[in-house]
C-alpha cells in the first residue's frame, strides 16, 4: 500500500514540477513574442481540450484539460501556414527578433533556476562541512578501486586530473562522472609525493562512478546515548576525541577499529573540551549493530553539515556558482556520454524523474525547491541543444540562414523537423527503457 501511495505521490509531484517548468518556458516565448509584435492567438496552461479562459488583446488565455505544462501558439510559426505579408506573423519578422523569441524560453528556465536557489539559500544554505576542505582521505573500503591502487587513510590528494589541490567536492564529482577512464592522481603521504591512477567502477542503477574512498570526518561527539558507557564516563556532545589508549584518532572513521581492538577491555579516551584535555575510561559493551555484533560505547558522531542563512547578495552569488557548476557538469556529462566514458544508464527518463521528484518532496521543501531549480536548469540547457524540434534547432537554422543570407527551403525544414521528431521519440523510448531496467533491478 505504501508503494502505491509513493507512486501516486511521485506522479502528482512530477506533473506539478514539470508542468510549472514548461509553463515558465512557454511564458518566456510568449512575453518575447508579444513585445516584438508577433501575434499569439493562444496561451494555454495545459494541453488538450479548452476548459475555460478569457480573451484579451487578441490572445485566448485558457486552461486546458491535461495539466502538464502549457504552450503558446504564435501566428505563422508553422512555415506552411505563414503569411510573410502579415506583420504579426512569426516568419515576417527579421531573424534577430526570431532568435530572441526562440532563446527567451530557455532563458526563463535558467533565470527561474537562479531565482529559486537564491530564495533557498537566503533561508537555508546547507553543505557538508568537508565539501570545501582539502581532500584528506579518511576511509578506504577494502577491495575498492581506491584500495587496489594503494590509496591509504591519511593520504592527501594534491592533484586529480587537471585540478590542483582539489576539495572533496571536486573529488566526489570527478569520481561520480568517470567510469571508463583512469584518473591521474598525485598523493602526498608522509611528506612524499606519489603518482597513482584511479579507475572508478560503474555502480548502481545509474551506473555512476565509485572509487571507495571517503573524507576524514572530524572525531567530534554528537548524540550520547543515556545509560551507556560513554554517558556514564561523562562524555558530552561536541567533545573532540583526540586519542584512544594513546592511539591518535585524526578521523572519526578510525575510532570504531580502536574500540574493537579492546575486545571489551576498558579503553581510555583523550578528549578535548573547551580547550582542556580530559581523560575518560569506559568499558565497551557488545551489541548487535548493522547486522553484526560489535563493541560499542554508545555515542554518534556530530552531524558534519553546515546550515546557515545567507544575505541576499551572498545567496545570489552562491546560486550563480552552483548553477554554473551544474551547467559545466551537464556539458561534461554529455561529452562523456558521447565518448563512452560513462554509461548511458546514468540518464533518467520520465519514470526516473518522477521517482526523484517524489523523494525530494518527501525530504521537505528545501530539497523540493532545489530539485525544481535543477530540473529548470536542465530544461533550459536541453532546449538550447541544436536538435530539430527544440529551440536550439530553430536557433541553429536561423544562424545557418544568416550565414547564407537566404531562407532554407520549406521542404528542407520539413525534413529536418521530421528527423527531429524521430530522434526525440527514440530518446524518450530509450530513457524510459533505462528507467524500467533500473526499477526491475531494484525491485
Amino acid at each position: 500500500m505504501n508503494v502505491l501511495s509513493n507512486m501516486a505521490t511521485d506522479i502528482v509531484v512530477v506533473a506539478v514540477v514539470l508542468g510549472f517548468m514548461i509553463f515558465i518556458h512557454e511564458l518566456g516565448h510568449f512575453i518575447a513574442a508579444k513585445r516584438i509584435g508577433v501575434r499569439a492567438p493562444v496561451f494555454s496552461i495545459g494541453f488538450g481540450k479548452r476548459l475555460f479562459g478569457f480573451e484579451w488583446r487578441g490572445t485566448d488565455y485558457r486552461v486546458s484539460l491535461l495539466p502538464f505544462g502549457g504552450y503558446v501558439k504564435m501566428a505563422g510559426e508553422d512555415p506552411t501556414e505563414s503569411h510573410h505579408d502579415d506583420p504579426g506573423d512569426f516568419l515576417a519578422h527579421p531573424r534577430w527578433q526570431r532568435f530572441i523569441i526562440a532563446v527567451a524560453g530557455p532563458a526563463m528556465n535558467i533565470l527561474a533556476a537562479l531565482l529559486l536557489l537564491t530564495i533557498v539559500y537566503k533561508y537555508h544554505y546547507e553543505k557538508p562541512a568537508y565539501a570545501e576542505k582539502p581532500a584528506l582521505v579518511g576511509d578506504v573500503e577494502p577491495g575498492s578501486p581506491a584500495a587496489k591502487v594503494g590509496i591509504e587513510p591519511g593520504d592527501l590528494i594534491v592533484r586529480m586530473g587537471n585540478v590542483e589541490h582539489p576539495t572533496w567536492e571536486d573529488v566526489q564529482l570527478n569520481v561520480l562522472m568517470t567510469t571508463r577512464k583512469p584518473i591521474p592522481l598525485e598523493i602526498q603521504r608522509n611528506g612524499k609525493l606519489l603518482d597513482l591512477s584511479l579507475s572508478p567502477e560503474a555502480e548502481g542503477g545509474y551506473q555512476v562512478g565509485y572509487a571507495g574512498l571517503g573524507p576524514c570526518f572530524p572525531s567530534v561527539v554528537g548524540e550520547v546515548e543515556s545509560a551507556m558507557p560513554a554517558a556514564r564516563a561523562g562524555l558530552q556532545a561536541r567533545d573532540k576525541i583526540l586519542a584512544v589508549n594513546g592511539r591518535e584518532i585524526p578521523c572519526y572513521q578510525h575510532l570504531p577499529d580502536a574500540i574493537q581492538e579492546s575486545q571489551g577491555r576498558p579503553v581510555t579516551f583523550t578528549v578535548l573540551r573547551n580547550g582542556k584535555q580530559l581523560q575518560m575510561t569506559m568499558r565497551p559493551v557488545r551489541q548487535k549493530e548493522g547486522g553484526e555484533e560489535r563493541w560499542i560505547v554508545g555515542f554518534l558522531p556530530a552531524n558534519d553539515v553546515v546550515v546557515r542563512q545567507l544575505p541576499v547578495g551572498k545567496a545570489i552569488v552562491a546560486s550563480w556558482e552552483d548553477n554554473l557548476q551544474n551547467t559545466v557538469l551537464t556539458f561534461q556529462t554529455l561529452a562523456k556520454l558521447v565518448t563512452r566514458q560513462i554509461s548511458t544508464r546514468s540518464i533518467a527518463g520520465p519514470v526516473g524523474i518522477a521517482q526523484l521528484s517524489g523523494i525530494a518532496y518527501r525530504n521537505g521543501l528545501v530539497d523540493l525547491l532545489s530539485f525544481v531549480a535543477f530540473i529548470s536548469l536542465q530544461l533550459g540547457i536541453f532546449n538550447l541543444l541544436p536538435v530539430p524540434m527544440l529551440d536550439g534547432g530553430m536557433i541553429a537554422m536561423l544562424f545557418v540562414e544568416a550565414v547564407m543570407q537566404r531562407d532554407l527551403s520549406l521542404q528542407f525544414k520539413e525534413r529536418v523537423l521530421q528527423a527531429g521528431i524521430f530522434l526525440l521519440l527514440l530518446l524518450v523510448v530509450f530513457v524510459t527503457y533505462n528507467d524500467i531496467i533500473r526499477a526491475i533491478g531494484h525491485s
